[in-house]
């Protein structure tokens, strides 16, 4: 069976290591038709738009992408590329998991657990008013009369929508992912001590959608900053992480913190029917062209990506290439060296190769 699959390249390092995932990805023998489609700073230059409608055709059409790291340019358009897609394309979940990778730098072991982050809502949904904007002394106004609370008037504003349907939606989707994965417990991480009516929202929802999977998956609940320092003392306690949008984002760097940086954190953004993988870290543009970064979080982002698929045994054998060279540590990056100035470092296609030859061996 053929996959038609979208390849976005991205900017900066994107390219480069898109590249090496995609000669990684089909040294497994999977048979994938690339769309190759622009997105991002490159696109921008080339096709006059950040983002054109042709590349996300391309997806909704193929239902499946693997994305590069991409640059949003300061100052101009969207506030996040990154963000238009996953609201442009509906993928509600973003997928983070966190699984160590032995002789990747970390100070802890064995560390396997999977942030599941709301995609579509919370302070990312970008209603924001400029400071002295008409509308934020509006909106400012508008507060005082409903709450009787006051607001600077040089403030701005930004709205942090939590609905009851979203927040189901991707609590479902984390008890039924811990159910198919084989999972023991799903945490749901708020501030709802502070946030009664959107974080608050977003507990009662959990609590309510857990009792469907009583006796079958745990349940608890922890509040953010009380979560971040569990991770730190205790992170082979959790399993199943969902939070909202702002939290999410936050707390996947710290896990990808425990298993060596974003250098081996692979990503998934999920809708109904449409899937974007991508790396978690970005498109560092000053090492474009220098053959030097870390492809192994764009690698184990394409073994998502098979995983979705269903070419799960592709996805085993690449996995388990990537962890024999990460764990051998000859033919890796300069950030997998013990030192980084190690002169023994390789680049990334050079790693690419060690990889794909594990994969025939």
């Amino acid at each position: 069976m053929t996959h038609k699959i979208t390849l976005i390249p991205g900017d900066g390092i994107g390219p480069e290591i898109t590249e090496a995932a995609r000669r990684c990805i089909e040294a497994t023998g999977v048979d994938i038709s690339w769309e190759e489609k622009l997105a991002g700073e490159t696109a921008r230059e080339k096709l006059g738009s950040l983002l054109p409608e042709d590349t996300l055709d391309s997806v909704r059409k193929n239902r499946v992408a693997l994305k590069g790291p991409i640059t949003t340019p300061v100052g101009s358009g969207f506030r996040s590329v990154n963000v238009a897609i996953r609201q442009a394309l509906g993928l509600y979940v973003c997928l983070r998991p966190i699984k160590s990778c032995p002789g990747a730098r970390s100070h802890y072991k064995d560390i396997d657990l999977v942030v599941i982050r709301e995609n579509s809502e919370d302070l990312y949904a970008g209603i924001e008013f400029q400071e002295s904007s008409p509308e934020a002394k509006r909106i400012i106004e508008e507060i005082k009369e409903c709450s009787k609370k006051e607001i600077r008037p040089d403030s701005g504003i930004s709205i942090k929508p939590i609905s009851r349907y979203a927040s189901r939606r991707i609590v479902k989707f984390a008890f039924e992912y811990a159910l198919s994965n084989n999972r023991k417990k799903v945490t749901a991480v708020h501030k709802a001590n502070i946030m009664k009516f959107t974080d608050g929202l977003f507990l009662e929802v959990a609590r309510d959608v857990a009792k469907d999977y009583e006796g079958r998956i745990a349940f608890e609940d922890m509040i953010v900053d009380n979560m971040a320092m569990q991770l730190v003392q205790r992170p082979h306690n959790f399993d199943v992480l969902v939070l909202p949008n702002l939290y999410g984002d936050i707390v996947s760097d710290l896990c990808a913190g425990l298993i060596g940086g974003l250098g081996v954190a692979p990503g998934a953004n999920i809708g109904e029917q449409i899937a974007v993988f991508e790396a978690v870290h970005g498109s560092a543009p000053k090492y474009r062209g220098l053959n030097k970064v870390n492809p192994a979080a764009m690698i184990l982002s394409g073994v998502l990506m098979l995983k979705y698929i269903e070419e799960n045994n592709a996805a085993e054998r690449l996995e388990n290439a990537v962890r024999e060279v990460i764990a051998e540590g000859k033919f890796v990056t300069y950030d997998l060296k013990p030192s980084s100035g190690d002169l023994t470092a390789v680049g990334t296609m050079e790693m690419a190769d060690a990889i794909i030859k594990k994969i025939s061996d």
